[in-house]
């Protein structure tokens, strides 16, 4: 669906369905003066009456289909005391869903609609747009024996009354845009089968991002990484039949180039049996979705690709499966890593703390970063501890905590902090090496993330953000069909926005 933006006066507006919203027990027409000039037919019709503005009720009203604005379709906030932003998602993806089902060719939001709404104009804008291409987000690509794809509007439109359409709002508008193409762009790979959305297919995705948006792009070999010494990636990858790769892209605009990155670290394992430790069947096929830190990472670079921030930013995902075979790693084994530490892995299946302690290492060997951020669907335990809607953030510093905690309240993206204690690292301790790679059953995030922090040298500023909860739902929601959500896409996307704060 594409955006496009109306201005001038309000009876020169043309859509097939006018979108509004209201609180609860308030005149809706009052607030939208624009729109009765636009759609006069509006305070005669009785449906208006109907309009209670219940959150996310609905009211649909007609005029006659050969006049302007001939529908106009009513969305409630419910009260105004209790509106944030998400209360807007929700509305937004309601009103998206509504002309799904009466099949609306185009359709038009007046900006009068945003004008009392607590908080800035360009915020409201921002994540309108975005929730309307969200809403719409379907994956059936797969599938042959749909009658028709499911429907969406061809446009959307912002209006606006003013001669000069605002260049403020435009810019927020596009700002949804990208974000919500970084997002979906995450989900899709998210929701590809292990069969397809192999190490090297998530390389292709990578370099196709370099050629279209000039990143530039490193793909490492398993052989490279294997020479290099990443013992802890080898002990996983070496079972596995698909050749793992390390993608590394980089986006400096010109003027940027020498400044310290931000780098990001998205965990990419696409498929996880668990290895020699193996899981068990049930919901086994879910662990496609393993790799969503990976994908996220990418759907950051191709909402980059889509904005214009003077940021330097790297993105580094190490991609393998973790299979069981004759070349799999065994409880037991030891092995060095890229650091030159030592680890006994005790469970195959804790994998992902494997992979990403060497990838850390190496942009810390290639990189002097501002921040380094990494994102793993890492332990079930942070699951347990926090629900599917919460991920965890652990960080060396309070202020980088703080921003991720905030930033992703501000964009949807809900994150809860968690301790980095060193008492954590006790059940860790090993007898034949210099850690194991898993501790007891109590507190299983916060000893992966422990882990992770023995690999971060002194002084560099480092989040990890356990995203196991949130990264794949099997219930559908107002944002999101069932599976790959895109989480920490937007979060991501704002902290390159507005730089790493704090010390």
């Amino acid at each position: 669906m594409d955006i496009r933006f109306q201005k001038g006066p309000a009876s020169d507006w043309r859509a097939n369905t006018a979108i509004v919203f209201g609180f609860k027990n308030e005149p809706l027409l009052e607030r939208i003066p624009a729109l009765t000039d636009a759609a006069p037919w509006i305070t005669i019709t009785p449906a208006h009456l109907d309009f209670r503005g219940d959150k996310n009720q609905v009211v649909v009203m007609y005029g006659h289909p050969d006049i302007p604005l001939p529908r106009c379709i009513a969305v409630g906030l419910g009260d105004r005391s209790k509106f944030t932003l998400e209360t807007l998602r929700g509305a937004v993806a309601t009103a998206m869903q509504k002309c799904r089902e009466l099949k609306v060719e185009t359709c038009a939001i007046p900006l009068e609609t945003f004008s009392d709404m607590d908080a800035e104009d360009t915020v409201l804008v921002e994540e309108a747009v975005l929730s309307m291409l969200l809403s719409l987000y379907t994956y059936d690509a797969l599938k042959t024996t749909q009658e028709e794809p499911a429907f969406s509007p061809r446009w959307a439109a912002l209006l606006s009354t003013a001669e000069v359409f605002p260049d403020d709002i435009h810019a927020a508008a596009r700002r949804g845009e990208a974000a919500a193409k970084g997002v979906t762009a995450a989900r899709t790979l998210v929701n590809g089968p292990a069969n397809i959305v192999t190490p090297a297919h998530l390389a292709d995705k990578a370099r196709a991002l370099g050629r279209t948006y000039g990143f530039s792009v490193r793909v490492l070999e398993a052989p490279e990484l294997a020479a290099m010494g990443m013992g802890a990636f080898e002990s996983v990858f070496k079972g596995a039949e698909e050749q793992a790769k390390m993608l590394v892209l980089e986006h400096a605009l010109k003027g940027t180039e020498n400044d310290a990155p931000i780098v990001f670290v998205g965990k990419g394992v696409t498929f996880d049996t668990g290895g020699i430790s193996i899981k068990p069947s049930a919901s086994m096929h879910e662990m496609k979705s393993d790799m969503a830190g990976a994908a996220a990472v990418l759907g950051l670079f191709e909402a980059l690709g889509n904005s214009d921030i003077p940021r330097r930013v790297v993105g580094i995902a190490p991609c393998t499966e973790n299979m069981p075979d004759g070349r799999a790693t065994r409880p037991g084994d030891v092995v060095k890593t890229l650091s030159g530490k030592t680890v006994e892995i005790i469970n195959t299946d804790a994998e992902g703390r494997l992979i990403l302690c060497d990838a850390l290492t190496w942009a810390q060997q290639e990189y002097t970063p501002a921040a380094i951020i990494d994102l793993a669907t890492l332990t079930g335990a942070c699951v347990v501890a926090l629900g599917t809607d919460v991920a965890a953030v652990f960080a060396t510093d309070d202020a980088l905590s703080r921003q991720v905690t905030e930033t992703g309240e501000r964009v949807g993206d809900r994150f809860w902090p968690l301790p980095l204690w060193d008492l954590y690292f006790e059940p860790l301790k090993s007898e034949v090496a210099d850690m194991m790679n898993v501790g007891g059953r109590e507190g299983g995030a916060i000893n992966a993330a422990l882990f992770l922090k023995q690999f971060i040298g002194e002084g560099v500023r480092w989040a990890h953000l356990d995203i196991a909860g949130p990264a794949y739902k099997s219930k559908k929601s107002p944002l999101s069909v069932p599976g790959g959500t895109g989480f920490g896409v937007r979060t991501m996307l704002e902290i390159v926005r507005n730089g790493i704060t704090g010390a």
